[in-house]
């Protein structure tokens, strides 16, 4: 009787191992987006280059001498504007059905950007804005 109650405990238990062994979150299992990967860009008749990656944040807390640690992602975006030195960018929104992406320019004059992604010719166009005029983005993805 003992060995059939043992066994049906290892039976109760496996499961539940399993489900926390696979609780954890890494950027690799994250489903991707279309504005995912690196870009060939044109800002206002000058080359321009744009990244979208999701990057592993583990996140650890303490309080006193007890910690925890949880897994999770971050989305990171950047722009390097004719070579200079990259810039980071925030996703303010995106659909993937109507493959439009909002952007928030980080930089030292931060403002707002947007792309409409055009998957058959793998071109997203939109605008930028600084100090209040728009000027066109043109992109096109890597292959």
């Amino acid at each position: 009787m003992k060995n059939i109650t043992k066994w049906l405990l290892g039976l109760a238990i496996a499961p539940a191992g399993l489900l926390l062994i696979s609780s954890h979150t890494q950027a690799s299992q994250v489903v991707g987006e279309w504005f995912f990967g690196f870009w060939d860009c044109n800002i206002d008749g000058r080359p321009a280059r744009m990244e979208w990656k999701v990057v592993d944040d583990p996140q650890t807390n303490c309080n006193g001498n007890i910690c925890s640690t949880t897994s999770g992602v971050r989305l990171i975006g950047r722009f390097s504007d004719n070579g200079s030195a990259w810039v980071p960018l925030a996703k303010r929104f995106s659909s993937s059905r109507r493959q439009d992406l909002g952007i928030r320019y980080l930089g030292a004059e931060q403002d707002n950007w947007y792309l409409k992604y055009n998957s058959q010719a793998r071109r997203a166009e939109g605008w930028t804005t600084w100090r209040g005029n728009r000027y066109p983005l043109q992109c096109r993805k890597r292959r």
